[in-house]
């Protein structure tokens, strides 16, 4: 009878463990990995320390050379700007942007990977910066 409620304990517990298994798998910044296979930047912004955009006008977004254009105002602190990106659904990007980022240097434009929601497909875009002409 011992035996019995020993393997009754253990079989509930390989059912309980297995019950709480997750069904739905995340990376390792707890986001949902989805089938999705697609990846680019449907959006950008760039805000100065103010909170206000610096951009002159919208950003250009070429999804194919995977770059991001933008002009700012003349005079913009390029060291401390805030980029705004939106993806497509279930993308993530990496370098995750945790606050103010620093854009002065424009011969090196700063370059970003987008990944697919499937975490398979990685693209990086380059963001290039232009400041308007006084």
């Amino acid at each position: 009878m011992k035996n019995i409620r020993i393997i009754c304990a253990v079989l509930l517990t390989t059912f309980a463990m297995v019950a709480c298994k997750e069904d739905f798998p995340v990376d390792e910044d707890g986001l949902l990995i989805t089938t999705r296979t697609q990846c680019y930047v449907s959006n950008f912004e760039l805000l100065g320390s103010d909170l206000q955009t610096v951009r002159t006008s919208n950003a250009v977004i070429d999804t194919t050379a995977q770059t991001v254009t933008v002009e700012v105002f003349y005079g913009t602190d390029l060291k401390n700007v805030y980029p705004q990106f939106t993806l497509v659904t279930d993308a993530k990007l990496e370098p995750k942007i945790t606050g103010k980022t620093d854009f002065s240097d424009l011969a090196n434009p700063k370059q970003y990977t987008v990944v697919s929601g499937n975490r398979q497909i990685r693209k990086t875009y380059k963001v290039n910066i232009t400041v308007q002409k006084p």
